[in-house]
């Protein structure tokens, strides 16, 4: 199955940049989302964290 697909892959032109792009967009959202947990004010990180205890108002 794999043979099958690869021989095919292989026929169509600038199939090689595929993998770059989808390494690129998954490497961006990762590092966006990093950087978005590490700038959290830590109020707001505070707030959340007792969340779950605060009783319903």
């Amino acid at each position: 199955m794999l043979k099958f697909v690869a021989k095919h892959m292989q026929s169509i032109d600038g199939v090689a940049i595929y993998p770059v792009i989808s390494f690129i967009i998954f490497f961006s959202f990762f590092l966006g989302l990093f950087a978005y947990v590490f700038l959290l004010r830590k109020s707001y990180v505070k707030e959340l964290e007792n969340l779950p205890l605060t009783e319903n108002e």
